[in-house]
């Protein structure tokens, strides 16, 4: 149907309209949803570097090899510290269920004792990876519903509109009482993050310095995480990715971590 003059207009009005109650309709689980259904391809490829940096300002650099591929709503994930010397050959391999029901696999390999630490029960997965201020349940996909999603509002962040939106574990276990998202509306991508403890204290912060979008996906490409109690931070720069790429499914075993696969 041929619509023109003021009926076109009032079309056009209309739909603004009933796209503008949509959005101001969007829960804050809603959002997550999108958050965590961003397009990321079905594996991938990266290098980074992670530099800690202590209270007296000095700082140590490593560099990391890490492969992961989905497995429907699963994910596994494999990571292979290449320098320093210290730490060449420390291996890191996780399997993620969606299924908050089922407890995530995780599996530190130390080439020093060349023997695997599975990392399982609460407090393992309280303590802090490999010196950096990332847990080892932050390293993880945690399930949406583990948590209610509240939206406080919107606000501009370095210029750019975002919703914010409050998250409350459904359980005691974890180490945050809540933790506040700042969602940027165009890509669907958490920009920044405070974390605070189990005394409503503020713990951490995380913030996405760099945004890019590569083969076609948005992806962070510089990330900092500031431990205002250890007075720490952790920065991870992204060297190179590759999305969709062939990998064995006889990568993600304790078997590889031991062998310290590296290519």
């Amino acid at each position: 149907m041929k619509i023109s003059g003021v009926k076109s207009t009032a079309f056009v009005l209309l739909i603004m309209i009933i796209t503008n109650v949509t959005v101001a309709q969007q829960s804050g689980r809603d959002i997550m949803l999108k958050v965590e259904e961003r397009p990321d391809g079905d594996s991938r490829k990266s290098v980074m570097k992670m530099e800690l940096i202590n209270k007296r300002g000095s700082s140590r650099v490593r560099t990391m090899l890490s492969y992961s591929k989905d497995y429907g709503e699963d994910k596994k994930i494999i990571m292979f510290f290449q320098q320093p010397a210290d730490v060449k050959g420390t291996g890191f391999l996780t399997w993620d269920y969606n299924d908050d029901s089922k407890t995530d696999d995780r599996w530190l390999y130390l080439p020093a004792m060349k023997k695997n630490r599975r990392i399982s029960g609460t407090s393992a997965k309280k303590e802090y990876f490999m010196g950096s201020d990332f847990t080892y349940d932050d390293m993880g996909n945690r399930d949406l519903d583990a948590d209610n999603h509240r939206l406080l509002g919107e606000e501009l962040l370095n210029g750019i509109d975002c919703w914010v939106i409050e998250s409350t574990p459904k359980d005691d276990d974890g180490m945050y009482s809540k933790y506040i998202s700042w969602i940027r509306k165009d890509i669907f991508m958490a920009v920044k993050v405070k974390y605070f403890d189990m005394r409503a204290e503020l713990l951490k912060v995380l913030e996405i310095k760099e945004v890019k979008q590569i083969d076609g996906f948005w992806v962070a490409t510089e990330m900092i995480m500031k431990n205002h109690k250890r007075n720490h931070q952790t920065i991870i720069r992204l060297e190179s990715l590759a999305y969709n790429i062939d990998v064995d499914d006889n990568l993600f075993t304790v078997n590889s971590l031991e062998k310290g696969y590296i290519q």
